[in-house]
This record gives C-alpha cells, structure tokens and sequence, in this order.
C-alpha cells in the first residue's frame, strides 16, 4: 500500500522533530487513495484531523497529535479505518459538543483502534452510533486538574453494537467505560482504577462484561437499566461504595466474580434514598429474574444488600467471607438462596455437617427479626451477644410462626 510521499520529506527533514500542523496530514488524506497506509514520522502535530476515507495511520513512539484544546484531536467519519500507535492529547473540553481525542461518528463502521495513548482529553474516545469497531491495548489518563464530575469518559459508547473493547488502562477520567443504549457488545479484560465507575451501564441489552478488573474507584460496575447482561470473572478491590452495583437489572447473569474489600469512601457514588451508606459487595435495587452464582463477595461492609422488590433472583454457589454484614435484606415473602440443594458458603455459619456431604444440617438464615432489629436501632448491638437476644433466638428458631419473611439458604455450603 502507498506511503503518503510527504511523510517521507519530513522524515528526512532535520525539522521532523519539531512541530507540524495536522493540517499538512488533513491535505494528503484528502487526496490519497482509500486503503492508504500513513507512516507518520516523529514529531508534533497540532490541531485537528478529520479522516474521511478508509485509511491506517500508523504512528511510534515519539508521535503527539495535540488538539490544543480545541474539539476532537481525531474525527472518524469513513468505514475500515485503522488509528495506532500514536499519542493523542489535549481536545477541547466542552461536553456538550461531545469533545473526545478520538470521536468515531455512525459512518465508521469497523474502526479499530489500537496500541495509543489518550493524555487529558474531554473523553478519549466518544463513539456514536457505529458497528464493529475494536478499541485494543489502548491507555487512557484523563486530567486530574479538572472535578471528577467535570470529566468525561475514558471510552463512551452510544447506541453502538458489536464493539470489542479488549485490554484497555483507563484512569483518572469520569468513569472508565460508560455504555449507554447499545447492544451485543463485549468488554473484556479492563485495567480501571481512580475512578467514578470502572463499567457504567445504561439501558443496553445482550453485552457481555468479561475478566475486567477495578480497583480504587468509587464503585466498580455499576449496572442500570439494562437486561441479558453476562458478567462473568470480573474483580474488584478495594473499591468504595460497591463493587457490583445492580439497578433495574433483569434477567442477567453475575457469575464467577471476585468482590473484595469495599468499604464506605469519603463520597457516595449513587444516592438511592439514603441506602448508599455502606460499602456494599454487591448492591441489588429494584432488580428481578436473575442468576448470581460462583462468586466471591469478601471482606466488605455488607456482603449484599437487595432492596426496592429485588425477589425472584437465583442466588447460589457464591461465598460471602468475613463482611461486617453478610446479608442485608427485608422481604415481604420467603427467599430461598439455594438451587437443586446446593446454596451458598457463609463464613460465620455456626451450623454442622454431620453426614460429612459437604452441606450443613441446619438452614442459613442471615436476616431473622433479630438482625432487624439491629437494622433499625444500631445502637442495639452492644446488646448482640447478650442472654435476652440468645433467647430471642431461642424462641425465634423454635416457633418459626414468629419469624418473619427473609432469606433462607437450606443447604449452605460448608466449603
């Protein structure tokens, strides 16, 4: 494929180093012939490029497009484009024009984009409306100058589908990944930290959320509004507030995720009737008819908190592990968290295995009237090891009639 003949100039330029417009690039791309490959020589470049034809611009180290604050560095708008290796900063900051180093418009159809470094843009990429692109191996640093809630993404997708986003560093921007209306798109493999939300979900059916990591965020997925999610061998650590947050899911699967260590931060992420005080493993609102399985929820404030009418999910397999609360939940009816008599592993289950199968011989019942009570009057839980609340246990375990509605795992696992 033809090498753009000016690039070549440049490089044997002493000046190649120095700085260059983009406009010089912008002449040539015009005028070059589709599937162009664009080897560009070290240097600085300023200003903003706008790709109108099936092309690859191939960069290395050394190569800065600077958009001096203004718009979008990169402006996709042709199919089959190739953007790699390059160094891409400084877009204009205005949300409202949707400002990103790299905006892909509906006319981009399978864009890649690969191996570049995004450095203080509005959003690193702002994809709108187009199919099959690839975002790979890219590193996205947003400004840590500017409010949190001032920022914009590292990769936004709207209304987007068949995207792979696949091995990407995002931090320091608003959140990591914020999907919004699209559909049949797959994340994978995720490096997000120092963030809102590592995963934001916005009504978007049929993704999947694969083996992506978040840590130091103010919540690690955050899931709304949204149906057929598969989110399978995520992990987050240490991450305030939650670590899976689910709100007005449906019929998704949570399975196999590592949740660890999420305690109450300095701010709230989402503030959902006052509920959002303690750092939750997993949070469940007004969500319905989905599995959550295999997973380990560990070391946290609550293990998981299900509220606002979240019934009829499928609870079992998971590990709850040394959370200050393991279960907070008050139901109108019995939910049982076991499925074909395997539930789940509590580590402060005080019951017994005496057949040795592996599954207690007494129910798991995390929420009786007692933890209510604790609920509502905190205070009362100096009280928690004392002999009136031992025999209101007592009492509570013998005339079941007085026990109200809650959670009930039959068969906990005892490993």
């Amino acid at each position: 494929m033809p090498i753009l003949p000016i690039l070549l100039l440049l490089s044997l330029s002493p000046l190649f180093a120095q700085s260059f417009s983009l406009q010089t690039l912008q002449q040539q791309l015009d005028q070059a012939p589709p599937h162009s490959t664009f080897n560009i020589p070290i240097g600085f470049y300023q200003g903003n490029l706008e790709i109108n034809q099936p092309i690859v611009l191939n960069g290395q180290k050394g190569v800065i497009f600077d958009g001096n604050r203004q718009g979008h560095v990169i402006k996709i708008n042709a199919p089959n484009v190739t953007i790699q290796n390059i160094k891409i900063q400084n877009s204009g900051f205005n949300l409202t024009n949707l400002d990103a180093g790299i905006f892909v418009t509906k006319k981009a159809e399978n864009t890649i984009i690969k191996n570049n470094i995004f450095y203080h843009n509005a959003s690193g990429m702002w994809l709108d409306a187009c199919h099959g692109a690839q975002i790979l191996n890219n590193k996205i640093e947003g400004d840590l100058s500017i409010r949190s809630q001032d920022r914009g993404n590292g990769i936004h997708l709207f209304n987007v589908q068949n995207t792979l986003v696949d091995n990407n560093e995002i931090w320091h921007t608003r959140d990591a990944i914020y999907i919004d209306t699209s559909n049949f798109n797959t994340l994978q493999n995720n490096n997000m930290h120092d963030l809102r939300y590592g995963v934001h979900y916005m009504y978007s059916y049929n993704n999947k959320v694969l083996n992506n990591y978040s840590h130091h965020t103010r919540s690690g997925y955050a899931l709304m509004q949204s149906k057929y999610l598969t989110v399978i061998g995520n992990r987050s650590e240490n991450d305030e507030n939650y670590g899976i947050l689910m709100n007005f899911i449906t019929k998704s699967t949570i399975k196999n995720n590592i949740i660890k260590g999420i305690k109450q931060g300095g701010s709230v992420g989402l503030d959902l009737g006052g509920l959002a005080e303690e750092g939750k493993a997993i949070f469940i609102y007004n969500s319905l008819y989905n599995e959550i399985s295999g997973n380990l929820f560990q070391d946290s404030g609550i293990g998981i908190h299900l509220t606002a009418g979240s019934e009829d999910n499928t609870i079992f397999a998971n590990s709850f592990i040394n959370n200050h609360t393991q279960v907070k939940y008050v139901a109108n009816r019995q939910q049982e968290w076991s499925v074909n008599k395997k539930g789940n592993f509590w580590s402060d289950y005080l019951g017994w295995d005496r057949d040795n199968n592996g599954v207690g011989d007494r129910p798991y019942i995390p929420n009786d009237n007692i933890d209510k009570l604790l609920w509502k009057y905190p205070l009362a839980k100096v009280l928690m090891h004392s002999p009136a609340v031992e025999i209101l246990r007592y009492v509570q375990h013998q005339f079941p009639v007085l026990q109200s509605p809650g959670v009930r795992d039959s068969y906990p696992l005892m490993r």
